[in-house]
């Protein structure tokens, strides 16, 4: 039984889907003004495991993510470089995805942008003008009036009354209450416009979201999600001005499920602090397997503190996993019938039903990780009695250790990258070479030499292994 902590409701809920079979999502993307950072890329590692998850349970998964692709941080960008604002988004968009790639974040099904959602989105505000729940000003903005919604604050669990005009919004005496938020904006000069019932104007943040989500998704779906910092104001908005729109307070997503923050030093990271790290940049250092992998030891709703150690750390732990995929590939060419993997077999099923059960549990991924630490441990101490220890392969027995693994690893989204640059099989005939010269030594006496080589290649990270079978070599 899949479990997730609902953000709405402030508890853990069984996952029952709007649709028997099938899986509906919406997660808000980003505003691409700048490159991403890894802050921006946790909840889309974090829903790409959750979607994969969710196909390994047999739901039909749709997901939508969005592109905030006019917005006031782009129009300042474009200023700032002379350019125009479809110059800034488009450029941003090619750099989100080609650091998405290399995290192995798997395409959405569509990527609806703000620029293209203009009529639906303008149809949306005069549903709610005509409502009573917005109201035009003489100058072409047009406001949602949050006193309208009798249900504002219940995700955020704000009260309206406690709310203070000042602290996450502009103070407006325009307004009817200090916490009504712009749903279209009257044009400016030298900033993208469109034509409205209005006036010449442009979106709102809020609203292209309820727009798109309702649009693509229909009028309820199962999940909507995004980082912790969006809880309010912005999912707090989508929930008011979709359900005053569609006129169902049941409407409009069932499940919310917020992500935390990455940190620097226990403080959240983020652009306007000037304290982020570009996914980019992190990637000229390290794998971008290593970086997700950083992300998916910890529990998505939990603080994750970023830092270079932390990245080494998750390196070395995926090292190992890696080591475990390069011996189940070699003893995976071998043949043979017996028995020997019976029980391998077996604790390879228990691990992985324990697996989906750290899943199943609002996506524990760290949990999960561990069962699979358990598996590894378990292949390489059959792999050692096969190899050193003279046993009798077992490949039937072994298939099923293995694809336990090998299912393990296509939900967390690991060993779908090339480990190194292709090189045509260069790397491995040059071991080859490395280790017969070794074995030539060995077989004149000439230990120094032997051990030279063995501790030489152990300095730069390859370890040699010596076994009745004959030598291996692996990553430390």
């Amino acid at each position: 039984m899949l479990k997730v902590y609902n953000t709405l409701t402030k508890s853990k809920e069984e996952f029952v889907p709007v649709e028997q079979g099938k899986a509906s999502i919406y997660c808000c993307g980003v505003t691409p003004y700048n490159h991403p950072h890894i802050g921006n890329a946790r909840p889309f590692v974090t829903w790409d495991v959750i979607r994969r998850y969710l196909v390994r349970k047999g739901y039909e998964v749709r997901y939508i993510q969005n592109f905030t692709d006019v917005d006031d941080k782009i129009i300042h960008a474009a200023k700032q470089e002379g350019v125009q604002w479809s110059d800034i988004s488009s450029r941003y968009i090619q750099s989100y995805f080609e650091s998405m790639d290399a995290l192995n974040v798997r395409h959405a099904d569509l990527y609806p942008k703000v620029s293209e959602t203009i009529p639906d989105i303008i149809r949306m505000i005069e549903t709610l003008v005509d409502k009573g729940y917005a109201y035009p000003l003489e100058n072409g903005d047009v406001f949602y009036s949050v006193e309208k919604f009798d249900g504002y604050g219940k995700l955020s669990g704000r009260k309206l009354e406690d709310m203070q005009a000042g602290a996450r919004v502009e103070v407006d005496g325009r307004k009817r209450h200090p916490m009504d938020f712009a749903l279209w904006k009257s044009a400016k000069p030298g900033e993208p416009s469109w034509e409205s019932p209005w006036g010449k104007g442009r979106p709102g943040w809020h609203i292209e979201c309820s727009t798109m989500s309702l649009k693509y998704l229909g009028e309820t779906f199962d999940f909507h999600g995004g980082g912790s910092d969006l809880i309010f104001p912005h999912h707090e908005n989508e929930i008011a001005q979709s359900q005053a729109c569609i006129g169902d307070g049941h409407s409009f997503a069932r499940y919310w499920l917020h992500n935390g923050f990455i940190t620097i030093k226990d403080e959240k990271m983020s652009k306007s602090k000037n304290n982020f790290f570009t996914v980019k940049d992190i990637l000229r250092e390290f794998p971008g397997e290593v970086v997700r992998f950083f992300i998916l030891q910890t529990h998505y709703r939990s603080p994750l503190d970023f830092s270079e150690e932390r990245l080494q750390e998750a390196r070395t732990s995926l090292g190992r996993l890696e080591n475990t995929r390069a011996r189940v590939a070699e003893l995976m060419e071998r043949s043979g019938e017996s028995e020997t993997a019976k029980e391998l077999a077996a604790r390879a099923g228990e691990l992985l039903a324990a697996f989906d059960e750290a899943m199943d549990d609002d996506f524990n991924t760290a949990l999960a990780i561990s069962q699979m630490f358990a598996l590894s441990k378990e292949i390489n101490i059959y792999d050692q009695d096969v190899t050193a220890g003279g046993k009798a392969f077992d490949a039937k027995n072994f298939a099923i250790a293995a694809k336990a693994y090998g299912d393990m690893a296509g939900i967390l989204g690991i060993f779908e990258q090339e480990s190194g640059a292709k090189d045509d099989g260069l790397v491995e005939k040059l071991m080859e070479l490395i280790i017969d010269i070794r074995q030539d030594a060995r077989k004149e006496k000439n230990w120094a030499v032997a051990d030279r080589i063995r501790d030489g290649l152990k300095e730069v990270g390859i370890i040699l292994e010596d076994s009745k079978s004959g030598v291996r070599w692996k990553k430390a």
